[in-house]
Protein backbone atom coordinates (compact mmCIF):
# COMPACT_ATOMS: atom_id res chain seq x y z
CA UNK A 1 0.00 0.00 0.00
CA UNK A 2 2.86 2.34 0.92
CA UNK A 3 4.61 1.49 -2.31
CA UNK A 4 1.49 2.26 -4.31
CA UNK A 5 1.09 5.60 -2.55
CA UNK A 6 4.76 6.42 -3.20
CA UNK A 7 4.33 5.49 -6.85
CA UNK A 8 1.26 7.68 -7.21
CA UNK A 9 3.01 10.59 -5.48
CA UNK A 10 6.06 10.17 -7.70
CA UNK A 11 3.91 10.10 -10.84
CA UNK A 12 2.01 13.13 -9.60
CA UNK A 13 5.23 15.05 -8.99
CA UNK A 14 6.56 14.06 -12.40
CA UNK A 15 3.38 15.19 -14.16
CA UNK A 16 3.45 18.45 -12.20
CA UNK A 17 7.07 19.08 -13.22
CA UNK A 18 6.30 18.42 -16.89
CA UNK A 19 3.29 20.74 -16.82
CA UNK A 20 5.26 23.45 -15.02
CA UNK A 21 8.19 23.19 -17.45
CA UNK A 22 6.11 23.15 -20.62
CA UNK A 23 3.06 25.12 -19.45
CA UNK A 24 3.36 27.84 -22.09
CA UNK A 25 3.77 25.25 -24.82
CA UNK A 26 0.68 23.44 -23.49
CA UNK A 27 -1.32 26.69 -23.48
CA UNK A 28 -0.35 27.46 -27.08
CA UNK A 29 -1.15 23.86 -28.05
CA UNK A 30 -4.62 24.09 -26.51
CA UNK A 31 -5.33 27.37 -28.30
CA UNK A 32 -4.16 26.12 -31.70
CA UNK A 33 -5.83 22.74 -31.29
CA UNK A 34 -9.02 24.42 -30.14
CA UNK A 35 -9.12 26.55 -33.28
CA UNK A 36 -9.06 23.55 -35.60
CA UNK A 37 -11.53 21.63 -33.42
CA UNK A 38 -14.05 24.50 -33.38
CA UNK A 39 -13.63 24.90 -37.14
CA UNK A 40 -14.68 21.29 -37.51
CA UNK A 41 -17.39 21.05 -34.84
CA UNK A 42 -18.99 24.53 -34.80
CA UNK A 43 -17.81 26.38 -37.93
CA UNK A 44 -20.25 29.26 -37.42
CA UNK A 45 -18.67 29.99 -34.04
CA UNK A 46 -15.17 30.38 -35.46
CA UNK A 47 -15.44 34.18 -35.57
CA UNK A 48 -15.99 34.10 -31.80
CA UNK A 49 -12.87 32.07 -31.17
CA UNK A 50 -10.72 35.08 -30.14
CA UNK A 51 -13.24 35.69 -27.34
CA UNK A 52 -12.92 32.04 -26.28
CA UNK A 53 -9.13 32.44 -26.16
CA UNK A 54 -9.40 35.58 -24.01
CA UNK A 55 -11.72 33.75 -21.60
CA UNK A 56 -9.26 30.86 -21.46
CA UNK A 57 -6.38 33.21 -20.66
CA UNK A 58 -8.47 34.96 -17.99
CA UNK A 59 -9.15 31.52 -16.53
CA UNK A 60 -5.42 30.90 -16.20
CA UNK A 61 -4.92 34.39 -14.75
CA UNK A 62 -7.58 33.82 -12.09
CA UNK A 63 -6.00 30.48 -11.25
CA UNK A 64 -2.63 32.16 -10.68
CA UNK A 65 -4.34 34.51 -8.21
CA UNK A 66 -5.98 31.81 -6.07
CA UNK A 67 -3.73 28.76 -6.42
CA UNK A 68 -1.58 29.70 -3.42
CA UNK A 69 -4.68 29.91 -1.24
CA UNK A 70 -5.89 26.55 -2.53
CA UNK A 71 -2.49 24.95 -1.83
CA UNK A 72 -2.80 25.94 1.83
CA UNK A 73 -5.95 23.87 2.32
CA UNK A 74 -6.05 20.31 3.58
CA UNK A 75 -5.10 17.69 1.00
CA UNK A 76 -8.66 16.56 0.30
CA UNK A 77 -9.88 20.16 -0.06
CA UNK A 78 -6.95 21.04 -2.27
CA UNK A 79 -7.69 18.15 -4.63
CA UNK A 80 -11.42 18.89 -4.62
CA UNK A 81 -10.96 22.61 -5.37
CA UNK A 82 -8.44 21.85 -8.12
CA UNK A 83 -10.86 19.44 -9.78
CA UNK A 84 -13.80 21.81 -9.38
CA UNK A 85 -11.89 24.78 -10.80
CA UNK A 86 -10.71 22.99 -13.93
CA UNK A 87 -13.84 20.87 -14.46
CA UNK A 88 -15.57 23.40 -16.80
CA UNK A 89 -12.51 23.55 -19.07
CA UNK A 90 -12.16 19.76 -18.99
CA UNK A 91 -15.83 19.44 -19.97
CA UNK A 92 -15.44 21.85 -22.88
CA UNK A 93 -12.29 20.15 -24.17
CA UNK A 94 -13.72 16.64 -23.83
CA UNK A 95 -17.07 17.51 -25.48
CA UNK A 96 -15.25 19.24 -28.34
CA UNK A 97 -13.07 16.19 -28.91
CA UNK A 98 -16.06 13.82 -28.72
CA UNK A 99 -17.96 16.06 -31.16
CA UNK A 100 -15.26 15.47 -33.75
CA UNK A 101 -16.44 11.85 -33.90
CA UNK A 102 -20.07 12.15 -32.78
CA UNK A 103 -21.83 15.31 -34.08
CA UNK A 104 -23.57 17.47 -31.48
CA UNK A 105 -26.97 17.14 -33.15
CA UNK A 106 -26.93 13.41 -32.39
CA UNK A 107 -26.29 13.89 -28.67
CA UNK A 108 -28.84 13.42 -25.94
CA UNK A 109 -30.36 16.87 -25.34
CA UNK A 110 -30.14 16.70 -21.56
CA UNK A 111 -26.48 15.65 -21.60
CA UNK A 112 -25.39 18.43 -23.96
CA UNK A 113 -27.57 21.04 -22.23
CA UNK A 114 -26.24 20.25 -18.77
CA UNK A 115 -22.60 20.17 -19.89
CA UNK A 116 -22.72 23.40 -21.90
CA UNK A 117 -24.92 25.14 -19.32
CA UNK A 118 -22.68 24.21 -16.40
CA UNK A 119 -19.56 25.38 -18.23
CA UNK A 120 -21.16 28.69 -19.24
CA UNK A 121 -22.45 29.38 -15.73
CA UNK A 122 -19.03 28.67 -14.20
CA UNK A 123 -17.16 30.80 -16.70
CA UNK A 124 -19.53 33.73 -16.30
CA UNK A 125 -18.90 33.72 -12.56
CA UNK A 126 -15.16 33.36 -13.16
CA UNK A 127 -15.05 36.32 -15.55
CA UNK A 128 -16.68 38.70 -13.08
CA UNK A 129 -14.33 37.53 -10.32
CA UNK A 130 -11.33 37.97 -12.62
CA UNK A 131 -12.29 41.58 -13.39
CA UNK A 132 -11.99 42.42 -9.71
CA UNK A 133 -8.67 40.59 -9.45
CA UNK A 134 -7.43 42.54 -12.49
CA UNK A 135 -8.42 45.75 -10.75
CA UNK A 136 -6.42 44.82 -7.64
CA UNK A 137 -3.41 43.95 -9.77
CA UNK A 138 -3.72 47.23 -11.66
CA UNK A 139 -3.70 49.14 -8.36
CA UNK A 140 -0.82 46.99 -7.16
CA UNK A 141 1.13 47.69 -10.34
CA UNK A 142 0.55 51.44 -10.18
CA UNK A 143 1.76 51.55 -6.56
CA UNK A 144 4.83 49.56 -7.57
CA UNK A 145 5.63 52.03 -10.36
CA UNK A 146 5.09 55.07 -8.15
CA UNK A 147 7.31 53.72 -5.37
CA UNK A 148 9.96 52.71 -7.87
CA UNK A 149 9.93 56.21 -9.39
CA UNK A 150 10.37 57.86 -6.01
CA UNK A 151 13.52 56.02 -5.06
CA UNK A 152 16.81 57.83 -5.59
CA UNK A 153 18.56 54.60 -6.42
CA UNK A 154 16.61 53.79 -9.61
CA UNK A 155 19.56 52.30 -11.45
CA UNK A 156 21.12 50.43 -8.56
CA UNK A 157 18.02 49.18 -6.77
CA UNK A 158 17.48 45.49 -6.54
CA UNK A 159 14.14 43.85 -7.00
CA UNK A 160 14.32 42.35 -3.50
CA UNK A 161 14.65 45.85 -2.01
CA UNK A 162 11.38 47.06 -3.44
CA UNK A 163 8.51 47.12 -0.94
CA UNK A 164 6.21 44.13 -1.15
CA UNK A 165 2.74 45.28 -2.17
CA UNK A 166 -0.04 42.77 -1.58
CA UNK A 167 -3.36 42.65 -3.42
CA UNK A 168 -6.12 44.85 -2.11
CA UNK A 169 -7.94 42.31 0.02
CA UNK A 170 -11.21 44.19 0.07
CA UNK A 171 -11.51 44.36 -3.71
CA UNK A 172 -10.33 40.78 -4.08
CA UNK A 173 -12.87 39.50 -1.57
CA UNK A 174 -15.55 41.62 -3.22
CA UNK A 175 -14.70 39.93 -6.51
CA UNK A 176 -15.02 36.48 -4.98
CA UNK A 177 -18.34 37.47 -3.41
CA UNK A 178 -19.60 38.86 -6.73
CA UNK A 179 -18.62 35.65 -8.50
CA UNK A 180 -20.52 33.64 -5.90
CA UNK A 181 -23.63 35.80 -6.25
CA UNK A 182 -23.55 35.50 -10.04
CA UNK A 183 -23.05 31.75 -9.83
CA UNK A 184 -26.04 31.31 -7.50
CA UNK A 185 -28.17 33.71 -9.56
CA UNK A 186 -27.44 31.85 -12.78
CA UNK A 187 -28.32 28.55 -11.13
CA UNK A 188 -31.70 29.99 -10.11
CA UNK A 189 -32.14 31.35 -13.64
CA UNK A 190 -31.35 27.90 -14.97
CA UNK A 191 -33.81 25.92 -12.88
CA UNK A 192 -36.59 28.45 -12.16
CA UNK A 193 -36.77 31.35 -14.60
CA UNK A 194 -35.98 29.51 -17.85
CA UNK A 195 -39.63 28.44 -18.18
CA UNK A 196 -41.32 31.27 -16.27
CA UNK A 197 -43.27 32.30 -19.37
CA UNK A 198 -44.69 35.81 -19.35
CA UNK A 199 -47.73 36.82 -21.38
CA UNK A 200 -47.25 40.38 -22.61
CA UNK A 201 -49.95 42.54 -24.21
CA UNK A 202 -49.57 45.29 -26.81
CA UNK A 203 -52.35 47.49 -28.26
CA UNK A 204 -51.29 49.07 -31.55
CA UNK A 205 -53.20 51.64 -33.60
CA UNK A 206 -52.79 51.26 -37.37
CA UNK A 207 -54.87 53.82 -39.28
CA UNK A 208 -54.67 51.70 -42.46
CA UNK A 209 -56.27 48.72 -40.73
CA UNK A 210 -59.57 47.91 -42.54
CA UNK A 211 -62.66 48.11 -40.36
CA UNK A 212 -63.34 44.45 -41.07
CA UNK A 213 -60.13 43.57 -39.19
CA UNK A 214 -60.53 46.11 -36.40
CA UNK A 215 -59.75 44.46 -33.07
CA UNK A 216 -57.64 41.75 -34.74
CA UNK A 217 -55.77 39.65 -32.15
CA UNK A 218 -52.37 38.20 -32.94
CA UNK A 219 -50.11 35.98 -30.83
CA UNK A 220 -46.38 36.10 -31.46
CA UNK A 221 -43.86 33.66 -30.05
CA UNK A 222 -40.30 33.21 -31.19
CA UNK A 223 -36.97 31.42 -30.80
CA UNK A 224 -38.21 28.16 -29.32
CA UNK A 225 -34.83 26.47 -29.85
CA UNK A 226 -36.36 23.06 -29.30
CA UNK A 227 -32.96 21.41 -29.07
CA UNK A 228 -32.51 23.15 -25.72
CA UNK A 229 -35.51 21.53 -24.01
CA UNK A 230 -34.92 18.14 -22.37
CA UNK A 231 -38.59 17.89 -21.38
CA UNK A 232 -41.80 18.44 -23.36
CA UNK A 233 -43.65 19.89 -20.37
CA UNK A 234 -42.64 23.54 -20.99
CA UNK A 235 -43.57 23.24 -24.68
CA UNK A 236 -47.01 21.97 -23.68
CA UNK A 237 -47.35 24.96 -21.37
CA UNK A 238 -46.45 27.31 -24.24
CA UNK A 239 -49.10 25.72 -26.48
CA UNK A 240 -51.67 25.99 -23.70
CA UNK A 241 -50.95 29.68 -23.05
CA UNK A 242 -51.20 30.48 -26.77
CA UNK A 243 -54.50 28.65 -27.29
CA UNK A 244 -56.05 30.20 -24.17
CA UNK A 245 -55.83 33.67 -25.74
CA UNK A 246 -58.26 32.80 -28.57
CA UNK A 247 -56.24 34.94 -30.99
CA UNK A 248 -57.23 35.28 -34.65
CA UNK A 249 -53.65 34.70 -35.86
CA UNK A 250 -50.48 33.13 -34.50
CA UNK A 251 -47.02 34.19 -35.71
CA UNK A 252 -43.83 32.25 -35.04
CA UNK A 253 -40.78 34.34 -35.93
CA UNK A 254 -37.99 31.82 -36.39
CA UNK A 255 -35.34 29.63 -34.74
CA UNK A 256 -37.43 26.54 -34.17
CA UNK A 257 -34.29 24.44 -33.60
CA UNK A 258 -30.62 24.82 -32.67
CA UNK A 259 -28.73 22.56 -35.06
CA UNK A 260 -30.98 20.20 -37.00
CA UNK A 261 -34.64 19.50 -37.69
CA UNK A 262 -34.49 16.22 -35.78
CA UNK A 263 -34.58 18.21 -32.53
CA UNK A 264 -38.23 19.10 -33.24
CA UNK A 265 -39.58 15.64 -33.95
CA UNK A 266 -40.36 14.70 -30.34
CA UNK A 267 -42.42 17.90 -29.94
CA UNK A 268 -44.40 17.49 -33.16
CA UNK A 269 -47.70 16.45 -31.59
CA UNK A 270 -47.58 19.38 -29.17
CA UNK A 271 -46.84 21.90 -31.93
CA UNK A 272 -49.87 20.60 -33.84
CA UNK A 273 -52.04 21.76 -30.95
CA UNK A 274 -51.22 25.42 -31.62
CA UNK A 275 -54.04 26.69 -33.83
CA UNK A 276 -55.84 29.92 -34.76
CA UNK A 277 -58.98 30.65 -36.87
CA UNK A 278 -57.04 32.64 -39.50
CA UNK A 279 -53.97 30.44 -39.39
CA UNK A 280 -50.52 29.92 -37.86
CA UNK A 281 -47.73 31.55 -39.88
CA UNK A 282 -44.00 31.01 -39.44
CA UNK A 283 -40.61 31.99 -40.84
CA UNK A 284 -37.06 30.69 -40.59
CA UNK A 285 -34.37 32.00 -38.26
CA UNK A 286 -30.61 31.77 -38.62
CA UNK A 287 -30.47 28.50 -36.63
CA UNK A 288 -33.05 26.78 -38.82
CA UNK A 289 -30.75 26.47 -41.84
CA UNK A 290 -28.43 23.87 -40.30
CA UNK A 291 -25.44 26.19 -40.73
CA UNK A 292 -24.09 25.43 -37.25
CA UNK A 293 -23.27 21.83 -38.18
CA UNK A 294 -20.58 20.35 -40.41
CA UNK A 295 -22.72 18.06 -42.56
CA UNK A 296 -21.05 15.10 -44.21
CA UNK A 297 -22.45 16.07 -47.60
CA UNK A 298 -24.41 18.90 -49.19
CA UNK A 299 -27.21 16.42 -49.77
CA UNK A 300 -27.44 15.72 -46.02
CA UNK A 301 -27.87 19.42 -45.34
CA UNK A 302 -30.51 19.76 -48.06
CA UNK A 303 -32.33 16.75 -46.63
CA UNK A 304 -32.34 18.42 -43.23
CA UNK A 305 -34.00 21.49 -44.73
CA UNK A 306 -36.59 19.40 -46.55
CA UNK A 307 -37.41 17.70 -43.27
CA UNK A 308 -38.01 21.14 -41.76
CA UNK A 309 -40.34 22.17 -44.58
CA UNK A 310 -42.24 18.90 -44.24
CA UNK A 311 -42.49 19.36 -40.47
CA UNK A 312 -44.13 22.77 -40.89
CA UNK A 313 -46.66 21.21 -43.25
CA UNK A 314 -47.46 18.36 -40.87
CA UNK A 315 -48.06 20.61 -37.87
CA UNK A 316 -50.22 22.98 -39.91
CA UNK A 317 -47.99 26.05 -39.85
CA UNK A 318 -47.79 28.12 -43.03
CA UNK A 319 -44.07 28.68 -43.60
CA UNK A 320 -43.46 31.92 -45.49
CA UNK A 321 -40.22 31.89 -47.46
CA UNK A 322 -40.04 35.27 -49.17
CA UNK A 323 -43.75 35.15 -49.92
CA UNK A 324 -47.03 36.61 -48.79
CA UNK A 325 -50.49 35.50 -47.79
CA UNK A 326 -53.59 37.65 -48.28
CA UNK A 327 -56.42 37.59 -45.76
CA UNK A 328 -59.81 38.75 -47.04
CA UNK A 329 -62.84 39.69 -44.99
CA UNK A 330 -65.96 41.53 -46.14
CA UNK A 331 -64.16 42.74 -49.24
CA UNK A 332 -61.16 44.07 -47.28
CA UNK A 333 -57.61 42.77 -47.49
CA UNK A 334 -54.67 42.37 -45.13
CA UNK A 335 -51.26 41.12 -46.22
CA UNK A 336 -49.02 38.85 -44.14
CA UNK A 337 -45.45 38.90 -45.41
CA UNK A 338 -42.71 36.47 -44.42
CA UNK A 339 -39.04 36.69 -45.37
CA UNK A 340 -36.16 34.32 -44.91
CA UNK A 341 -33.45 35.35 -42.49
CA UNK A 342 -31.55 38.58 -43.03
CA UNK A 343 -28.97 39.64 -40.46
CA UNK A 344 -26.65 42.64 -40.57
CA UNK A 345 -23.97 40.62 -38.80
CA UNK A 346 -21.80 38.85 -41.43
CA UNK A 347 -22.17 35.57 -39.50
CA UNK A 348 -25.88 35.41 -40.30
CA UNK A 349 -27.42 34.57 -43.68
CA UNK A 350 -28.93 37.28 -45.88
CA UNK A 351 -31.64 35.37 -47.70
CA UNK A 352 -34.51 37.86 -47.57
CA UNK A 353 -35.90 38.91 -50.97
CA UNK A 354 -38.33 41.76 -50.45
CA UNK A 355 -39.20 42.15 -54.13
CA UNK A 356 -40.30 38.54 -54.31
CA UNK A 357 -42.12 38.81 -50.98
CA UNK A 358 -44.12 41.86 -52.12
CA UNK A 359 -45.24 40.40 -55.45
CA UNK A 360 -48.92 41.17 -56.02
CA UNK A 361 -49.22 43.47 -52.98
CA UNK A 362 -50.43 47.04 -53.34
CA UNK A 363 -48.75 49.64 -51.13
CA UNK A 364 -52.04 50.83 -49.64
CA UNK A 365 -52.80 47.31 -48.30
CA UNK A 366 -52.02 46.92 -44.61
CA UNK A 367 -48.84 44.86 -44.40
CA UNK A 368 -47.63 42.77 -41.47
CA UNK A 369 -44.07 41.49 -41.90
CA UNK A 370 -42.41 38.56 -40.18
CA UNK A 371 -38.62 38.98 -40.21
CA UNK A 372 -36.50 37.11 -37.68
CA UNK A 373 -33.62 39.54 -37.16
CA UNK A 374 -34.51 43.13 -36.09
CA UNK A 375 -31.42 44.48 -37.87
CA UNK A 376 -33.35 43.80 -41.09
CA UNK A 377 -35.94 46.40 -40.03
CA UNK A 378 -33.22 48.78 -38.90
CA UNK A 379 -31.08 48.59 -42.05
CA UNK A 380 -33.61 47.82 -44.78
CA UNK A 381 -37.33 47.92 -43.97
CA UNK A 382 -37.49 51.27 -42.16
CA UNK A 383 -35.45 52.91 -44.91
CA UNK A 384 -36.61 51.35 -48.18
CA UNK A 385 -40.05 49.88 -47.47
CA UNK A 386 -41.87 52.57 -45.53
CA UNK A 387 -45.27 51.20 -46.55
CA UNK A 388 -44.79 48.13 -44.32
CA UNK A 389 -46.86 48.92 -41.24
CA UNK A 390 -45.80 46.45 -38.55
CA UNK A 391 -42.85 44.08 -38.36
CA UNK A 392 -42.53 41.15 -35.96
CA UNK A 393 -39.00 40.01 -35.05
CA UNK A 394 -37.12 37.97 -32.46
CA UNK A 395 -33.54 36.70 -32.49
CA UNK A 396 -32.02 38.81 -29.67
CA UNK A 397 -33.54 36.86 -26.73
CA UNK A 398 -33.03 40.12 -24.83
CA UNK A 399 -29.66 38.43 -24.16
CA UNK A 400 -31.60 36.32 -21.60
CA UNK A 401 -30.07 38.65 -19.03
CA UNK A 402 -30.86 42.18 -17.92
CA UNK A 403 -33.04 44.49 -15.88
CA UNK A 404 -36.52 45.62 -16.88
CA UNK A 405 -38.66 47.92 -14.74
CA UNK A 406 -41.24 50.59 -15.54
CA UNK A 407 -38.53 53.26 -15.17
CA UNK A 408 -35.38 51.57 -16.35
CA UNK A 409 -34.23 48.73 -18.53
CA UNK A 410 -30.80 47.45 -19.48
CA UNK A 411 -29.34 44.40 -21.17
CA UNK A 412 -26.05 43.61 -22.95
CA UNK A 413 -28.27 43.06 -26.00
CA UNK A 414 -28.55 46.83 -26.44
CA UNK A 415 -24.85 47.02 -27.30
CA UNK A 416 -25.36 44.54 -30.13
CA UNK A 417 -28.76 45.61 -31.44
CA UNK A 418 -30.29 49.07 -31.70
CA UNK A 419 -33.73 47.46 -31.36
CA UNK A 420 -33.43 44.59 -28.92
CA UNK A 421 -36.75 44.08 -27.07
CA UNK A 422 -40.28 45.41 -27.10
CA UNK A 423 -42.17 47.89 -29.28
CA UNK A 424 -40.48 50.57 -31.40
CA UNK A 425 -41.86 53.18 -33.78
CA UNK A 426 -40.47 55.36 -36.54
CA UNK A 427 -43.20 57.65 -37.89
CA UNK A 428 -45.98 55.32 -39.06
CA UNK A 429 -43.91 52.11 -38.94
CA UNK A 430 -43.84 49.76 -35.97
CA UNK A 431 -41.40 47.03 -34.95
CA UNK A 432 -41.88 44.53 -32.16
CA UNK A 433 -38.86 42.50 -31.02
CA UNK A 434 -39.77 39.42 -29.01
CA UNK A 435 -37.51 38.52 -26.11
CA UNK A 436 -37.94 34.91 -27.21
CA UNK A 437 -39.83 32.00 -25.74
CA UNK A 438 -36.93 29.55 -25.47
CA UNK A 439 -33.24 29.86 -24.73
CA UNK A 440 -29.86 29.09 -26.22
CA UNK A 441 -26.36 28.85 -24.78
CA UNK A 442 -27.10 29.73 -21.18
CA UNK A 443 -29.97 27.37 -20.26
CA UNK A 444 -31.84 29.97 -18.27
CA UNK A 445 -32.86 33.59 -17.91
CA UNK A 446 -32.15 36.37 -15.45
CA UNK A 447 -34.31 39.49 -15.48
CA UNK A 448 -35.50 38.96 -19.07
CA UNK A 449 -38.48 36.62 -18.99
CA UNK A 450 -39.34 34.24 -21.82
CA UNK A 451 -42.36 35.75 -23.51
CA UNK A 452 -45.50 35.12 -25.50
CA UNK A 453 -47.08 38.33 -26.79
CA UNK A 454 -50.70 39.15 -27.51
CA UNK A 455 -51.30 42.05 -29.92
CA UNK A 456 -54.61 43.81 -30.44
CA UNK A 457 -54.75 45.91 -33.62
CA UNK A 458 -57.17 48.81 -33.99
CA UNK A 459 -57.56 51.59 -36.53
CA UNK A 460 -58.21 54.38 -34.04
Amino acid sequence: MTGLFFCNSAVERMIFKIIKKYKYLLIVGLIVGGYFAIAQVLPKSLSRYPAFVIIFLLDIYLWSAIKSWISRQSKIWEISLNLLYWLPLAMIVSTTIISLFKPIQTWNTSVYLNISGFALICYTAKIFTTLFILLTDFIRGMKFILRFAKTKRTKQIKKAELPLITRNKFIKNLGLLTGGVILSGMLVGRFKWASAFKLRSEDIILPKLPQAFNGLKIIQFSDLHLGSWPSSTPISEIAEIINEQDADLVFFTGDLVNFSTSEAFKFEEILKEITAPLGVFSILGNHDYGDYVNWETDEAKEDNMQQLYDLHNRIGWKLLRNENHILEKNGSKLAILGVENWGDNPRFPKKADMNKTLEGIENDTLQLLLSHDPSHWDKVISKKYKHIDLTFSGHTHGFQFGIETSLFRWSPAQYLYKYWAGLYRIKSQFLYVSRGTGYLGYPGRIGISPEITLFTLNNE
